[in-house]
């Protein structure tokens, strides 16, 4: 993606510091700073309505743009913009001067696709996102607009790692150390559910094992209990037989 379009034209300041800055302020202006590259810092200032309308068409944040005075052109990456607490209103910009083949670091947004047919998301997943944006190393006139991940092919507990996403020639994440996370898709799969199935059959079977032995040893209760009713019946009976033999 090359450069933005957006031109602004700046004025040098003469007065520096705090004194300068709400001059510049009062004049409807954004002070600000220009530095980088074999120049020295210069303090500048730019018209409010230039700056209100760069960051509405949203390639004024991680994009270079380019500053025109008095007819030479600097290509420079907002590097900082302060707002005002109150107002909400840019209160000063830092910009650092760039070329276009230099390689600069850079936040670029992710944007997902396929949420509408993913296996997961379907089935009542959630995406959850652990980077909005990425940190890259890239030319200053070819910053991406937007990094793509696409979680169509996606079903619960999948996640996108950067290595699925397609970067532009000589763009490359300023991590390298591993292959991290940009999203997963959390929620209950097939896997916990089996796993669920299992432990309710693993319950269901020790609660039969525990019936049963209640069971046997009610039965065992019942059995001690009738054995001295039947000693108590035959020792009864056993004086009537000894006496038979004594009638003559």
């Amino acid at each position: 993606m090359a450069a933005s379009n957006i031109v602004l034209n700046v004025d040098v300041r003469a007065r520096t510091g705090k004194g300068g800055a709400r001059e510049a302020r009062d004049a409807g202006k954004v002070p600000g700073i220009l530095y980088g590259g074999k120049l020295a810092p210069v303090s500048i200032s730019i018209d409010m309505a230039q700056i209100k309308k760069a960051l509405k068409s949203g390639k004024f944040i991680a994009h270079t743009v380019t500053l025109e005075h008095k007819g030479e052109q600097q290509l420079v990456f907002a590097q900082d913009i302060q707002f005002h607490p109150v107002t909400d209103l840019p209160a000063h910009i830092d910009l650092f001067r760039v070329e276009a083949d230099q390689l600069i670091k850079v936040h670029v947004p992710v944007r997902f696709t396929g949420e509408g047919v993913s296996p997961g998301l379907k089935r009542g997943g959630a995406l959850n996102i652990v980077r909005h944006d990425v940190e890259l190393l890239c030319p200053a006139g070819a910053i991406p607009e937007e990094l793509v991940a696409d979680v169509s092919t996606l079903d619960i507990h999948d996640t996108v790692k950067i290595s699925a996403i397609s970067l532009p020639e000589n763009v490359r994440p300023t991590i390298t150390d591993r292959d991290f996370t940009i999203a997963t898709i959390t929620g209950r799969g097939a896997k916990d559910d089996a796993e669920d199935k299992l432990q309710a059959a693993e319950g269901e079977a020790a609660a039969a094992a525990a019936a049963g032995s209640a069971a046997a040893a009610e039965a065992k209760k019942g059995t001690a209990a009738k054995a001295p009713a039947a000693a108590k019946g035959a020792a009864g009976k056993a004086p009537a037989a000894a006496k038979a033999p004594a009638k003559k």
